[in-house]
């Protein structure tokens, strides 16, 4: 059985998707983070693009609390076109090849859980491509005002999701999971 593939990111109600420590605020809050901590409980191989992973390998590397310990230690496979190897950061590797194909390719091997995390156009790509099996999406109670705008372009092809969870957090953010419809990619 294929390995689930999972990517989150956090969006504010004006669609901004890029840096959410600028914009989450004190809508971080405990169950937000016990929803987030569940989905990454099975996660052993993380998916990130260029751009996280210069980010995070420069903050994330000796700081083990929360995210840290999950993060530091679980294998990095980082997307880049730009970035040659070896990586420093502990379990982190470049891919080689086509993104897309890799992760299918991954999906196949034994294992837990594959995430992408904070690479919007690698959450994209990887999306639009029926690699992702769940998007999670956390909508925090913030008009970020200013930032990189909508995980999907204005020329994608109009593509039909359905819901498979909501929930929300005391603090108002709604965690909305959602997959690709099961029908032909023409009559998404």
């Amino acid at each position: 059985m294929p390995r689930k593939c999972i990517a989150g990111l956090f969006t504010s109600i004006d669609g901004v998707v890029e840096a959410p420590n600028l914009f989450q605020g004190d809508a971080f809050d405990d169950k937000l983070g016990e929803l987030i901590g569940q989905s990454l409980q099975s996660v052993d191989d993380v998916v990130l693009g260029r751009v996280s992973y210069i980010e995070w390998a420069e903050y994330w590397p000796g700081n083990d609390d929360d995210f840290g310990a999950f993060i530091n230690p679980v294998r990095k496979h980082v997307a880049s076109r730009t970035l040659t190897g070896p990586l420093e950061w502990n379990n982190s590797t470049l891919i080689e090849g086509d993104l897309v194909e890799f992760v299918r390719a991954l999906k196949q091997t034994d294992g837990g859980d594959i995430a992408v995390n904070g690479s919007i156009s690698v959450v994209r790509q990887l999306f639009l491509a029926g690699v992702i099996d769940e998007l999670l999406l956390t909508v925090h109670p913030v008009i970020a005002g200013s930032g990189l705008r909508h995980l999907f372009t204005p020329d994608e092809a109009q593509t039909r999701l359905r819901l498979l969870s909501a929930d929300t957090t005391p603090s108002g953010n709604a965690v909305l999971t959602y997959a690709l419809r099961d029908e032909p990619a023409a009559h998404r």
